[in-house]
């Protein structure tokens, strides 16, 4: 990884989106999605094409905005004064490959990990994982962590969910923004915890597909309080 000084042009250039990713890293914790240190939260520029990302191994009760780490599409570091996390080139395969993305986040969520760890997908059994992910939430396969691979992983395997398991690994989530990126992963580690206590009463039975996409329709286009 190389390290640049940033120039005068680039001095406070991502301020506000450094302060978001900041806030929303605090939410991993705050939303029981990841232990001391793991987990991390990236948003991109849209304007620059730079991403802004937790910096690594640093507990987030310690973190600053001014500690998020500013990079390049080669994950030079052209603003902050620490290491970006060893999930930085996992984080720039997805943008770079998903132009519509705007934040990515990665955690090892408790009940989303467990079934991450048997490699099986969150099958979509409820009515809000058909709201929130128009389906079941699917398992990519192993990837090496360190690299690249856990992004090819991701962008061959996520389709049009918001997120993905990896195989005895943990979650990515994605959005528009780097806060959708986060609800996609609080909802992620709320459909697999109660999926996994209905699996110990049963069998749950999996919602149709074309229902399943009739009811995130109907959810996106209705909830909230946005234009009807």
């Amino acid at each position: 990884m190389a390290w640049v000084s940033g120039g005068d042009w680039r001095t406070g250039v991502l301020e506000k989106l450094r302060e978001e990713v900041y806030r929303l890293n605090l939410e991993l914790p705050k939303n029981g999605l990841v232990a001391w240190t793991s987990g991390n939260v990236s948003g991109r520029d849209a304007a620059t094409g730079l991403v802004v990302i937790k910096p690594s191994g640093v507990r987030y009760d310690a973190l600053s905005a001014e500690d998020m780490v500013v990079v390049d599409a080669q994950a030079n570091v052209v603003e902050g004064k620490l290491k970006p996390s060893s999930d930085v080139y996992a984080h720039l395969y997805i943008y770079l490959h998903r132009t519509d993305i705007g934040g990515v986040v990665h955690t090892h969520s408790t009940f989303a990990t467990a079934f991450a760890a048997l490699g099986r997908p969150i099958p979509a059994c409820l009515t809000a994982i058909c709201d929130e992910f128009g389906g079941p939430i699917p398992c990519g396969g192993y990837a090496r962590v360190g690299g690249d691979e856990i992004g090819r992983e991701v962008v061959e395997g996520i389709g049009a969910c918001p997120a993905i398991l990896l195989k005895n690994h943990g979650v990515f989530a994605i959005g528009p923004s780097p806060e959708a990126a986060v609800k996609a992963a609080v909802m992620t580690e709320d459909a697999a915890k109660t999926v996994f206590f209905a699996s110990l009463l049963g069998q749950p039975e999996e919602i149709p597909p074309e229902e399943a996409k009739r009811a995130q329709r109907r959810y996106v286009e209705e909830y909230g309080q946005g234009p009807r």
